[in-house]
């Protein structure tokens, strides 16, 4: 096994996959050969990576709308995200490509790495099938979907729901303290959010900035400015 396929307990039956995979299309145009590289088996990748991870949010996520499903998506496969990922297996180090793409810093370049990546599931998926393909992007992708499931599924309620009203109107959401209960070290907050004098949510924290984002949130779920007439639609 080369050093790589030991770091993803994975040995491919057909070698050239994963020489296909690790090329750069660089390396083809230097020598004025057929082309050999990753393009192909990237775009293959790309497909086989988006299924993984969408399977993976309708079953663990079973109760976010689609809005929120795409920008965790989103979030997940992004160019940073899956630069990030070839780093950790250190993809770089393995790429053949032509001697001006590597002297322009190539092999760390983030669109490369990013690349490369989506090629490797690519061949993972032609060698070995969904399975192998989707136990090697859920391994790899673990740390971020834990992290998904400990931080609130919108990344920025608050600053979402301002840009969507003052798409409607130049005024901006206020968000309204309601109550504070409980003990100095264990307090539970509970604030509104209000806009044009509606009520538009209502959250809970264990502090304020926690119960602002939950009523951002909730107005968000509930939409209340559709039926005050304010609907820019």
């Amino acid at each position: 096994m080369t050093p790589l396929e030991e770091r993803i307990g994975y040995q491919f039956r057909d070698s050239m996959l994963l020489a296909e995979a690790l090329t750069h299309p660089s390396l083809g145009h230097e020598a004025q050969r057929s082309h050999f590289d990753y393009q192909r088996l990237e775009f293959l990748g790309d497909a086989v990576l988006q299924l993984v991870i969408t399977e993976y949010l309708f079953r663990n996520f079973g109760f976010e709308a689609e809005g929120q499903l795409t920008k965790l998506r989103s979030r997940l496969v992004s160019r940073e995200a899956l630069k990030t990922h070839a780093a950790a297996l250190d993809l770089g180090r393995y790429i053949s490509m032509g001697r001006g793409e590597e002297a322009s810093g190539g092999r760390e370049r983030t669109s490369t790495l990013a690349d490369t990546f989506e090629a490797l599931i690519g061949a993972l998926y032609l060698d070995g099938g969904l399975e192998v393909a989707k136990n090697f992007i859920l391994t790899e992708t673990r740390a971020d979907l834990e992290e998904l499931a400990e931080k609130p599924v919108d990344i920025n309620p608050k600053g979402d729901l301002q840009e969507l009203l003052q798409s409607i109107s130049p005024h901006s959401p206020l968000y309204e303290l309601v109550s504070q209960t409980g003990p100095e070290h264990e307090k539970t907050f509970v604030c509104q959010v209000v806009w044009e004098g509606v009520v538009l949510g209502q959250g809970t924290g264990r502090s304020k900035k926690q119960a602002e984002t939950a009523a951002a949130l909730d107005a968000l779920q509930l939409k209340r400015w559709e039926k005050s007439g304010k609907n820019s639609a």
